[in-house]
């Protein structure tokens, strides 16, 4: 069984005083994702180098403070790729992958353009240049899974609030039918969908700071694992924790059943 846990931290640092490594540790995860580090490597403890003794690898933004991810494994990761060849996005740490066999686990953080118009344009760009990248990944005939905060929920089941929020950022029409032509078009699969075709409320992944958000489940779902069908129809469980929180966003387990 391979077990991938992705998680938006909202800062390494801030989770890591919420204990999130021995929760990790718990769940035994073979891979673990991670987005929003808001760190540099210098910012990093020995321990956050080397949790548990798994190997760690992280591409930090260019500006401090601000998006980078990682992912930790058990195994040794064969090769370890920083960015997808786009300087403008790879300068915000938002793409690492790690090959291990015939397999990649990339981990992914998609820019929010809730903040400002610019931001939202910046945003229309990567998933512009990101699309031919999904299509030659899937051209390489590896088994590949994208772990990560997509910023997009997909369909009207995916948050609580939908039709207040076709206008906004994350449930956009353009945002939906990119991801829409992501999985008919290319193939990919959504693969808590898979598992869990009608869920709702249980689904979501984030919920704003704002208001009473996580009281009421004002939820969205925007963190997902989409991975190539092979892998994917090995899919058996899926989890998403809600018991404590480490940040904003509740992290997202799936098992697979193959090995690593």
């Amino acid at each position: 069984m391979l077990r991938i846990i992705s998680l938006n931290l909202n800062g390494i640092r801030s989770a890591w005083s919420k204990n999130v490594l021995p929760w990790v540790v718990s769940r035994a995860p073979d891979i673990v994702c991670l987005q929003e580090l808001k760190a540099q490597r210098s910012d990093l403890t020995p321990e956050m180098l080397a949790p548990d003794g798994m190997h760690a690898s992280y591409h930090a933004a260019e500006k401090k403070g601000y998006s980078g991810v990682g992912i930790w494994s058990r195994r040794a990761p064969d090769r370890v790729v920083e960015g997808f060849g786009h300087g403008e996005f790879d300068a915000e740490g938002r793409y690492l992958r790690a090959d291990f066999g015939n397999l990649s686990v990339i981990s992914l953080y998609l820019p929010s353009g809730s903040s400002s118009p610019e931001r939202q344009e910046a945003k229309f760009r990567f998933l512009d240049a990101f699309f031919p990248h999904l299509a030659g990944l899937r051209a390489e005939g590896r088994e590949i899974v994208l772990c990560g905060d997509w910023n997009i929920a997909h369909r009207e089941i995916d948050l609580r609030n939908w039709k207040s929020n076709q206008k906004n950022s994350g449930f956009l029409p353009e945002e939906r039918a990119w991801l829409t032509q992501v999985f008919d078009g290319q193939g990919w699969v959504d693969v808590y969908r898979y598992l869990h075709p009608d869920a709702t409320g249980e689904s979501y992944t984030w919920w704003s700071n704002r208001g009473q958000a996580w009281a009421k489940n004002v939820g969205w779902r925007i963190d997902y694992q989409i991975a190539t069908p092979g892998i994917a129809a090995c899919a058996r469980a899926a989890d998403i924790y809600k018991e404590a929180r480490f940040s904003d966003h509740a992290p997202l387990t799936i098992d697979y059943d193959t090995g690593l």
